[in-house]
């Protein structure tokens, strides 16, 4: 992890949005917000957050960070690495700001804003350290929505930059470099153009509220949402591709379809009449309620688009491989001369999750497959089997799983679970995983596991690497020493 310790200036929608995706990476964050409500609000989002991080993914994420209100800008960012503006759109407001921040930063601190509406070089002036002030401007929900525009602007350094770059990839986030300063940088330049589109058909009678989102939601949105503007516009093509397109549809860029340069005044008639419509069209809903349909529909979204390993779900997938590479960090190819093998390997620790449980408030059957999942994963991990290792098409297939359930485990409880090596060759890794309670350490769960090194390219079985079999070896040895579970080669419904 890049960073450990973060500062939020401004906990509204978007400065919420940002403290949770801070924490659930593990970001420990202070916050700064006169207002009083600052903490419910924040507290609401987090809670948004946590819901849809926990359906986003299964990954193993890192210990949660912890959130705080501190009682100036000075308090809040002190110690901090990277440090987020997200205070309203003035830019005086913006420069008070950043003297406070400046004065009691540290110099290498990276201060970023979230603003849609300043460039960099509004924001720099009168800095003492312009260089190190950028925009990284966000989409809500933040602790969702991968993009992130990084702007820097003529004044900022170089290395501010970079070090941005990899810092909101390292978050989980598709950080996307706009090189040219330019007023609402690219992505709310669309916005701005579809907005003013449809306040013109409002005002001038053709479409309401609901009409123009059906039109977006059930047609081009879809293709939006995987493919973006050209590559769709390719495809429309035909075979022949771009230039085609231009062919056929170029001339209709000379009719007077649109009114994109000219703004319908916002009279109170035409505000009154949107509101209306707005109300009329989801007015039943509240706010918490669509953020919360928002939020479902996004991750079905997203969680599809990984399935492909495409757009946003693309940067899900790496994002998850960072997790896994995180959460394993500390094992290490070859254990140590210190790590202690004649016990079970401890493969996790973690707590069961609000939505991992039943309507008992039980934890269900699929999680914890998943759980014994992650513990191979952990075994891999320590072997040396990484993201390179698959790209070369070798990996371990689970071909057979027998779970035995023992106790009950409630949501929010600890638990912890290990692994225990029974044999392995060339080809075949046959563990036993154990899931315990972690505080009292009963045992709730088992699975036994056969898991074959396969050939993915080929679709057969394979030896695995050298440097794989050799990292599994002192396991193996010093575990042929350890009692074989009792549940180990039990079938289905023999008796205890």
């Amino acid at each position: 992890m890049l960073v450990k310790q973060a500062a939020c200036v401004g906990g509204g929608v978007i400065g919420g949005g940002w403290i949770a995706r801070l924490v659930l990476n593990g970001v420990n964050v202070a916050v700064f917000d006169p207002d009083p409500e600052a903490e419910r609000k924040i507290s609401e989002v987090m809670a948004n957050a946590e819901r849809a991080f926990a359906k986003l993914t299964l990954a193993p994420r890192p210990p949660k960070g912890q959130w705080r209100l501190a009682s100036s800008i000075a308090e809040a960012v002190d110690g901090a690495e990277l440090i987020i503006e997200s205070v309203p759109e003035r830019l005086e407001l913006k420069h008070q700001v950043y003297r406070e921040i400046e004065a009691a930063a540290t110099p290498d601190a990276l201060i970023a804003s979230s603003t849609s509406g300043y460039k960099p070089s509004d924001l720099q002036q009168g800095a003492t350290h312009p260089g190190r002030i950028l925009v990284a401007h966000p989409f809500n929900p933040v602790y969702l929505l991968p993009l992130v525009e990084i702007i820097g602007g003529p004044n900022a350094a170089a290395s501010a930059i970079e070090h941005a770059m990899t810092l909101y990839a390292d978050l989980g986030m598709k950080p996307l470099n706009v090189r040219q300063e330019i007023d609402a940088f690219i992505a709310d330049r669309f916005l701005e153009a579809v907005w003013r589109e449809a306040l013109w058909l409002i005002k001038d009678g053709v479409a309401t509220t609901e009409e123009i989102d059906d039109a977006i939601r059930y047609g081009f949105g879809l293709r939006w949402a995987q493919m973006g503007l050209f590559d769709t516009y390719r495809v429309a093509g035909g075979e022949a591709g771009m230039k085609h397109f231009f062919a056929q549809f170029g001339p209709c860029l000379s009719l007077p379809w649109t009114k994109l340069m000219d703004v319908p005044e916002l009279t109170d008639e035409l505000v009154d009449s949107i509101a209306s419509q707005s109300d009329a069209q989801s007015g039943r809903y509240s706010i918490r309620e669509l953020e919360h349909i928002r939020d479902d529909n996004l991750v079905a979204i997203i969680q599809a688009l990984r399935g492909n390993d495409w757009g946003a779900g693309a940067t899900l997938k790496a994002y998850e491989e960072q997790l896994y590479t995180r959460a394993h960090a500390a094992q290490t190819q070859t254990p140590t001369a210190q790590e202690d093998l004649s016990k079970p390997l401890l493969a996790l620790e973690t707590s069961v999750q609000p939505d991992w449980v039943d309507y008992n408030n039980h934890m269900t059957e699929s999680r914890y497959l998943q759980v014994f999942g992650d513990c191979s994963d952990a075994l891999f991990r320590r072997l040396g089997i990484d993201a390179s290792y698959h790209a070369r098409g070798l990996s371990y297939y689970t071909v057979e799983t027998h779970i035995m359930h023992v106790d009950e485990v409630a949501g929010l409880e600890p638990i912890y679970a290990t692994t225990q090596l029974l044999s392995a060759d060339e080809k075949r890794i046959h563990v036993f995983h154990r899931i315990h309670h972690g505080r009292d350490h009963r045992l709730l769960a088992s699975a036994e596991q056969m898991l074959l090194h396969v050939d993915t390219k080929a679709q057969k079985a394979c030896p695995a690497d050298p440097p794989i079999l050799a990292a599994l070896e002192p396991i193996k040895t010093a575990h042929a020493e350890l009692p074989k579970p009792e549940a180990a080669g039990r079938h289905v419904g023999e008796r205890k």
